[in-house]
């Protein structure tokens, strides 16, 4: 018997046992009426018609969000704003596609426990509450005894990292439904009308690669980008590392469902942090999306339910090359580009005071109550 047939068993066997993935309703939120009616509160005699620009397109998308009746219209909410930051380890690190050892993973996770990344003073400075979430990190973490902040951490482990996708599906169908399920539940426990996510994960830029190249059918040497001396990556190790993730590509060509290509070749964070704009979208909170692998996650979700996508508030473009295709084919225009490579969400707090600030511009207008 050969390997493909082989393959073609064990992910057969992997379904059947497999619990069905049950989703949330996610409610498309398009309201035209709404859209006219900030639009008329945002008008100002002496200025043209939409002189606000892009804060007046993005506080109609924050008020569609939150408001299901025009009538009943009584302004924006921010409260309580939560951060959730997903870590997890890829088995794909073995094949040497990454400039960073595994272990660094575990390292960036307790800086930011210690309350010493750059995330920590974002926090700080814009008031969010932060939760580090465990999803699959190769060595098991424990809060610090020196922390500075005041930062949750949630064990929600699945594996001590995934398999490395060259050989094998990075994780079983069970373990992605898992890593869904999982994302969704620490959503259903926190308060606030806005969640950010982040994400940390040596690797897990290659798993983003994989999964808008067989998503979105975007060549994975544009994914991966052909061109990355800015990123500090010289030309032999840009190519061994296609050649890996190809191969890895190669290897699982008939996993092109969001579902099978997450368990294929996504990572734990990743699908935690698709269950997590699932549920966050359900309850119609404000989703602030990250980066590159952030944005990984939002494309599984949409492909999962489409309605998602309204829910999604992208901080920033990366410098990751993949990260502009990515956002192209969702069709998103992102708040800022400041040519960010720090990842864990930084970004997406970043943008934050353009949140508060078109929340601020609406509330001006709003008649007293």
């Amino acid at each position: 018997m050969n390997s493909s047939t082989d393959s073609a068993r064990i992910d057969t066997r992997q379904t059947m046992q497999a619990p069905a993935l049950s989703l949330p309703e996610i409610v498309p939120t398009t309201l035209p009426a709404l859209d006219e009616r900030v639009t008329g509160l945002l008008a100002e005699p002496t200025y043209p018609r939409h002189a606000l620009g892009r804060i007046e397109t993005l506080l109609q998308q924050l008020v569609r969000i939150q408001c299901t009746d025009p009538a009943c219209f009584d302004g924006l909410s921010l409260d309580r704003p939560q951060v959730l930051v997903f870590a997890a380890d890829h088995g794909i690190v073995d094949e040497g596609v990454s400039a960073f050892s595994q272990d660094v993973s575990r390292q960036r996770v307790e800086e930011v426990l210690r309350g010493q990344a750059p995330l920590n003073t974002l926090t700080r400075l814009h008031g969010f509450d932060l939760t580090v979430v465990d999803a699959g990190l190769a060595q098991q973490l424990l809060p610090p005894a020196d922390a500075e902040d005041s930062v949750a951490l949630l064990s929600r482990k699945i594996g001590h990292g995934t398999r490395n996708m060259v050989l094998s599906p990075a994780m079983s169908l069970r373990q992605a439904i898992s890593a869904l399920q999982a994302g969704m539940d620490v959503v259903r426990h926190l308060p606030g009308r806005v969640v950010a996510l982040g994400d940390i994960g040596v690797g897990s830029t290659a798993c983003a690669a994989l999964l808008l190249s067989r998503l979105c059918g975007v060549p994975l040497p544009d994914a991966c980008g052909r061109d990355q001396e800015s990123a500090g990556v010289d030309s032999l190790r840009r190519q061994h590392r296609l050649e890996k993730l190809q191969a890895a590509a190669a290897r699982h060509r008939k996993a092109v469902t969001p579902l099978e290509a997450l368990a294929a070749m996504g990572g734990f964070e990743i699908a935690m942090q698709a269950g997590a704009i699932l549920q966050a979208a359900s309850e119609r909170r404000i989703v602030l999306v990250d980066g590159f692998v952030a944005g990984a996650a939002a494309l599984v979700a949409r492909g999962l339910c489409p309605a998602v996508a309204d829910y999604l508030v992208f901080g920033h473009r990366s410098t990751e090359p993949g990260h502009r295709l990515l956002l192209i084919h969702m069709q998103a225009q992102p708040l800022l580009d400041m040519e960010l490579r720090v990842g864990q969400g930084a970004g997406a707090l970043m943008a934050w005071p353009l949140l508060q600030a078109a929340q601020a511009l609406l509330a001006r207008q709003m008649p007293d109550t």
